[in-house]
């Protein structure tokens, strides 16, 4: 039997498992897009919907699922997520068609939509104060930890297995979240009487959707495209018009209340700026190592893993610290975050994987320190009874800061690894090829038999990394500037009285 007191970590680390597949299933899609394209003969188009099909309803569905399970209560919308979540791998490992598979990918977003904030709403409702900091340490671990065995798993299953089999991994993690959910986790919901805001539901929902497409569509075909900057653009004027709506209907979607804690609005804002360096990094380093470094997919993943110790590390000396302040530790993580970015600035054509190692791994320690803090400090501010809603806020927020991270870094590294590379002589075909991307560049270097090209592709590509770790420098200096000068947090708030003003 399990133990009153133990009863609760056994439920959390049920979900920090189920919350892998919610990260692998972000990077695993992106090694078999090569084998689904030929298996499926999918259109690029179709491609690029495989993977954007899942981002885009987690965006979109973040609020109103926060909500509906403080409405209607977190165990059984859990139960239903992973349900759904579990239903949608089997539609996407057995799909014969790319609209099939698009299908499935929208029911994974769907599923990972609630499971997100679900998850992390519970942590108030079971843990004290002094277990929280712990709590989250495992969630945030959970939540990232999928990111980088996405690659490692999904390319020993490719190179062993049926495509499908990258899908249906996600089965026997789910079931394990259903069981422990079902028998261990006791039923909890908002003991206020919750209306649903249908208006700002649609509002959010739909402006999300086009800041979300808009932002993915820059990242794709660049800041001059009229439908992505229309997408942009509309998407954050009908946020406006929501949150506009917001302040004035008698039971809002969000209570903005909740942005008169300075907890919950510095943690959260402390958040999405380490989500913004954290995409952009993890959106970089794949392509480097791969193109750069000439590992595989396999190989690539395993190279990930420094970040992922350091983050381990990071999130572990939380608990020690503990006895600082939550800014000192905020301080110290963003000194070694800009460390380790201005370190990886510096590296060139020549180093190596060793040097790459080092200052990966001294980010992600610097992670490690600031992410848990972050939402150890936002999740203090919230009541048990809003404690969905106030996840979802949070959890839209990150995703918000990693896909502007992912567009505006991504289009940032294309325009100057297209300005560097020296392309001289080449046949037409063959240049709008290299400028595509690195990983083409390469491939035209190799079939051309090419070494003075191969360098300048990498050269290229490793100046505009260069810079775009600089860029990423600056916004966790701007971070650490924030803290010292706007976080602020009163022994009131310490001690929970701004979970009453969260009420009133």
């Amino acid at each position: 039997m399990v133990s009153e007191k133990n009863r609760k970590w056994w439920v959390l680390g049920a979900l920090a498992v189920s919350l892998l597949t919610v990260g692998l299933d972000i990077t695993v899609l992106n090694l078999a897009l090569p084998t689904l394209a030929s298996k499926m003969h999918a259109t690029n188009s179709e491609l690029q919907w495989f993977a954007d099909a899942y981002n885009l309803v987690i965006a979109s569905l973040l609020l109103p699922a926060g909500l509906l399970g403080d409405k209607l209560g977190r165990k059984k919308m859990l139960l239903i997520a992973l349900l759904i979540f579990g239903i949608a791998s089997m539609i996407c490992a057995f799909s014969d068609t790319p609209n099939q598979l698009i299908v499935g990918r929208l029911l994974l977003g769907l599923g990972a939509a609630f499971l997100l904030p679900l998850s992390m709403s519970i942590i108030p409702v079971l843990f004290t104060e002094e277990e929280r900091s712990k709590a989250i340490g495992i969630w945030v671990m959970a939540n990232f930890l999928g990111i980088p065995l996405g690659p490692i798993l999904g390319g020993w299953l490719l190179k062993n297995y049926w495509w499908g089999s990258v899908f249906l991994i996600n089965l026997p993690i789910i079931l394990i979240g259903i069981v422990a959910i079902f028998f261990l986790l006791k039923e909890s919901k908002s003991t206020d009487r919750i209306k649903v805001d249908y208006l700002g539901t649609l509002l959010s929902s739909i402006g999300m959707i086009a800041l979300t497409y808009g932002f993915i569509e820059v990242g794709e075909r660049g800041w001059s495209n009229m439908i992505a900057m229309g997408s942009m653009f509309g998407g954050l004027a009908i946020l406006i018009l929501f949150i506009l709506w917001e302040r004035k209907v008698e039971h809002p979607l969000i209570d903005l209340k909740l942005f008169k804690s300075s907890s919950f609005t510095w943690g959260s804002i402390l958040a999405t700026i380490v989500s913004f360096a954290m995409f952009g990094l993890l959106f970089v380093l794949p392509q480097y190592l791969q193109a750069v470094g000439g590992y595989d997919t396999l190989g690539t993943g395993l190279r990930l893993l420094p970040i992922v110790g350091g983050l381990l590390v990071g999130a572990k000396l939380v608990d020690v610290l503990k006895k600082l302040s939550p800014k000192a530790i905020f301080v110290i993580g963003f000194l070694l975050l800009v460390i380790g970015l201005v370190i990886g600035s510096n590296t060139s054509l020549t180093d190596g994987y060793g040097f790459a190692c080092i200052w990966i791994s001294i980010v992600g320690l610097g992670i490690g320190l600031i992410l848990p803090t972050a939402m150890d400090v936002s999740m203090s501010a919230l009541s048990p009874e809003r404690s969905g809603i106030g996840s979802a806020i949070i959890m839209t927020l990150r995703q918000i800061g990693g896909t502007i991270g992912i567009a505006i870094l991504g289009s940032m590294l294309s325009v100057v690894y297209r300005d560097k590379l020296y392309v001289e002589g080449l046949p037409s075909d063959a240049v709008d090829l290299v400028e595509r991307n690195v990983s083409s560049g390469v491939a035209v270097a190799q079939n051309l038999k090419s070494t003075p090209l191969l360098d300048s592709v990498r050269g290229a590509f490793v100046h505009g990394m260069d810079t775009l770790l600089w860029v990423c420098a600056g916004v966790t200096v701007f971070g650490m500037i924030l803290t010292l000068v706007c976080l602020r947090l009163p022994r009131n708030e310490k001690e929970g009285q701004s979970k009453n003003v969260i009420r009133s």
